[in-house]
């Protein structure tokens, strides 16, 4: 297994691959190509910043049956799939900014793929050769919103409401790896990815029948049971196998905007 990231040390920006206790640093992103530079810095003097830098940030609903059932919704026969902005994105250690304090704001915990070869109209068979590698995410929704609007473009794409990372991981299999998140401590889901509805393949390649996929780019492959809403001072804490977990505050988004529309200053 390979790891990836994006770093700052000080206002400079780069990404990098970890090696041990030391980051490589990229003379470009990973994901266009792995060029090291003569470059070596210690991780533990880095800020670990977000991993990717996508053109299209895709998620994916209602991929395992338990979630479905908790979410009273009925399969679909097909994976349902929509936009959410790259604006929304948060690293590891970032904090979740709710914006409709008033609103019910849920957690849903991800495996993410990350895109490394453009993909159009590729076969099942074929799709996993478009990827780079894996991440965590987590997938944060406005519940009410989603219900009042049909869609679900807005309701998850506020800024904060994608963290993501805290590295990619290449050349690993997630075909069967655990999935869980803790809120403050607490289990609260957990599950294993060979649960998933639509594989990461069928995934691929049912979006590349649509649109093209891009280097960079990344799918959030759905959440299992257990989501549940956050409220400002919370702990997240989301896992993916042994991988580095990836841990996120709650807070309530310096101005906030009421049901009605108005701005309210926390």
């Amino acid at each position: 297994m390979r790891t990836f990231g994006g770093f700052r040390s000080g206002d400079k920006f780069f990404y990098g691959e970890v090696r041990g206790d030391d980051v490589h640093v990229l003379a470009k992103p990973y994901w266009i190509e792995i060029e090291p530079t003569s470059a070596v810095m210690k991780l533990a003097d880095l800020h670990v910043d977000l991993a990717v830098a996508p053109s299209k940030l895709i998620a994916v609903g209602l991929n395992y049956s338990d979630h479905i059932a908790e979410m009273k919704r009925t399969e679909l026969g097909a994976p349902l799939i929509w936009f959410k902005a790259p604006s929304s994105l948060l690293p590891h250690n970032g904090a979740i900014e709710i914006a409709f304090p008033e609103h019910r704001t849920d957690f849903e915990v991800e495996l993410a793929v990350v895109i490394g070869a453009p993909a159009k109209n590729v076969s099942v068979n074929e799709a996993l050769n478009r990827v780079f590698g894996y991440t965590i995410g987590l997938d944060i929704t406005d519940r009410d919103l989603q219900k009042q609007e049909k869609q679900f473009g807005r309701c998850k794409s506020f800024d904060t409401y994608t963290p993501i990372g805290p590295y990619v991981y290449a050349d690993v299999d997630v075909s069967d790896v655990s999935l869980e998140l803790r809120q403050n401590g607490e289990l609260r889901q957990s599950t294993r990815t060979n649960g998933m509805m639509y594989s990461v393949a069928r995934l691929i390649s049912f979006a590349s029948q649509s649109l093209t996929l891009l280097p960079g780019d990344v799918i959030l492959s759905g959440t299992p049971a257990g989501v549940g809403p956050i409220h400002a001072g919370d702990q997240l804490e989301a896992a993916i196998d042994n991988w580095p977990r990836m841990r996120n505050s709650v807070a309530i988004a310096p101005k906030a905007t009421s049901r009605e529309g108005r701005t309210t200053i926390q």
